[in-house]
């Protein structure tokens, strides 16, 4: 087949206008076109009023030789590459101790799956619940029905933060192993939309994602894998530098050389656990900020003008950042259109901000991340350091909230004018338990707040609108990623602990579902290799 890039298309082009353009491109009669299948589907913005749809498409005729001959100078028609995936290898019938699994987040469930379907038969272990009774346990602490579960909350449980999310499922990671493509045909099979497969920047949305998730689940325990819930691996056993296995807090040992290690970035006490136990850890940089609120009507209409509304484009994101005069560089993260601001603290006493949306985005509000980058030098003297700082400004976040799990908020406004806020205006924030309106300058330390402060009226200069005085600010977002990395070596093995796969974004390797479910197959195919030549 051939892949033809870059072909463009009107926003309301008629349904003949897709074969009509292949024809032109490759100047072919329609009988020597024999089908077509549009790869990636995504839209060109830069001129409002005139939005145009831009296609990959991949293409079969029955003079395709004669045209890669032709055209070969063209960089726009090219071979269909082979974008299939292959199991590395086969599970050996002497498998005497199974490769266990922490964390059933996207990267754990991608590494699970895998291992699987290579007849491996992994054992899961996750700290929280099952997703459906995970959801209950979220929900209900929203709604302030229930004190914060620790074990079951938007961070721990099936699924992982992800899952109180907006669902997306795009990278920037390289990929020419088309591991991406192996993630998005999975979660098709396990029942996400096929749209996922070819449109720009694809998402699922938290309440599909459910079902998804459970579905995964099942699909690994067909494969002869198991999922344990609450079931929290409170020690790893290392003798002479090589694991030999983990002990949950029932107290049960389970014996296992090949951990991998798929946590998420929250896992705060089996980061220290790790520590204490010898396991190489760094610090690395991540980003510290708020929430910021708009109506998405606001959002659209800057990003699309009269087209705004149209359903091919759905709801408007923006992707922003500003570098400041005091070195900081503040940018929007996981940005939610249509969205709602969520609670998502994994911890008593503290809070913490994330954004989530579902599969339809028709929340009235547009909500992003708005964060400053820090690196190790803003916490020194520790691997774990960076842990205690995010402790410090969720404490202070649940101060300023009223100490009920309420968030601190300020319009944007008053935030600029450095004076506290006392009503909402026109955006009504989304965040539930609630927001508690005052002064957030004491909430990050003064360097992100000066930060902040001159990147918002830069934004506007992007987006109309963007540092409207009724915008709600929300705080605080410290989750971005992991504070830590716990290195691994070429093979994936953790660098002074053979059998640990440290995996995912809690390790350091990941941002998202995507580049997680990524991670998780690379690490699950070093695994089965690793297994099958010790056996060999």
């Amino acid at each position: 087949m051939l892949r033809l890039t870059e072909i463009k298309l009107p926003l309301d082009h008629p349904e003949g206008a897709i074969e009509a353009a292949i024809l032109k491109k490759l100047q072919i009669a329609p009988e020597a076109l024999i089908n077509y299948t549009v790869f990636k589907r995504s839209h060109d913005a830069r001129k409002k009023g005139e939005i145009t749809l831009v296609y990959i498409l991949d293409v079969e005729t029955t003079q395709e030789k004669l045209l890669l001959k032709r055209l070969k100078k063209d960089p726009h028609v090219m071979p269909t590459p082979d974008m299939s995936y292959r199991l590395v290898a086969q599970a050996p019938s002497s498998l005497v101790n199974r490769p266990i699994v922490i964390g059933t987040g996207p990267c754990g469930m991608f590494a699970g799956l895998l291992l699987a379907q290579m007849g491996f038969r992994p054992l899961l272990l996750e700290r929280g619940k099952a997703v459906r009774d995970r959801t209950v346990d979220t929900f209900a602490f929203w709604k302030k029905k229930d004190e914060l579960n620790p074990e079951s909350n938007a961070q721990f449980g099936e699924g992982g933060a992800g899952t109180f999310s907006d669902g997306k499922l795009y990278s920037q990671v390289r990929d020419s192993n088309h591991y991406g493509r192996k993630v998005l045909n999975e979660l098709v099979n396990s029942g996400a939309s096929p749209e996922i497969l070819y449109v720009n920047k694809p998402h699922i949305g938290t309440f599909k994602l459910v079902g998804i998730v459970q579905s995964l689940r099942a699909r690994i325990e067909a494969l002869g894998g198991e999922i344990r819930f609450q079931s929290r691996v409170k020690d790893i056993h290392i003798e002479q530098g090589q694991v030999q296995g983990v002990t949950l807090d029932s107290g049960e040992t389970i014996a296992s050389q090949h951990v991998v290690l798929a946590v998420g970035h929250s896992a705060r006490d089996t980061f220290q656990m790790l520590f204490d136990r010898g396991v190489y850890i760094e610090p690395k940089p991540f980003s510290i900020g708020f929430r910021v609120e708009h109506p998405q009507t606001l959002i659209d209409r800057c990003r699309f003008g009269e087209q705004a509304g149209h359903k091919l484009l759905g709801a408007a994101d923006y992707k922003l950042v500003h570098h400041c005069q005091n070195g900081r560089s503040v940018y929007s993260f996981c940005m939610c259109p249509g969205g709602l601001v969520v609670a998502a603290a994994s911890e008593p006493g503290r809070v913490v901000t994330n954004g989530m949306s579902q599969y339809s985005r028709n929340e009235r509000n547009a909500n992003s991340a708005i964060v400053v980058g820090i690196t190790p030098d803003d916490y020194p003297g520790h691997p774990l350091a960076g842990i205690a700082l995010q402790r410090r400004l969720e404490e202070r976040a649940f101060e300023l909230g009223g100490g009920t799990y309420d968030a601190p908020g300020q319009l944007v406004g008053d935030f600029l004018a450095d004076r506290p806020s006392h009503d909402f205006g026109s955006v009504q924030p989304s965040y539930a338990p609630g927001v508690h309106l005052g002064d957030l300058s004491t909430s990050l330390p003064d360097y992100a707040i000066e930060a902040i402060r001159e990147a918002l009226p830069a934004f506007d200069k992007q987006i109309s609108g963007f540092a409207m005085p009724d915008a709600v600010l929300t705080g605080v977002e410290t989750r971005t990623s992991s504070p830590i990395r716990i290195k691994r070596k070429e093979d994936y093995q953790s660098l002074n602990t053979n059998g640990l796969y440290p995996a995912g974004e809690g390790a350091g390797y990941a941002g998202g579902i995507l580049s997680a479910g990524i991670d998780g197959i690379k690490v699950a195919e070093a695994v089965a290799l690793n297994i099958v030549n010790s056996v060999s």
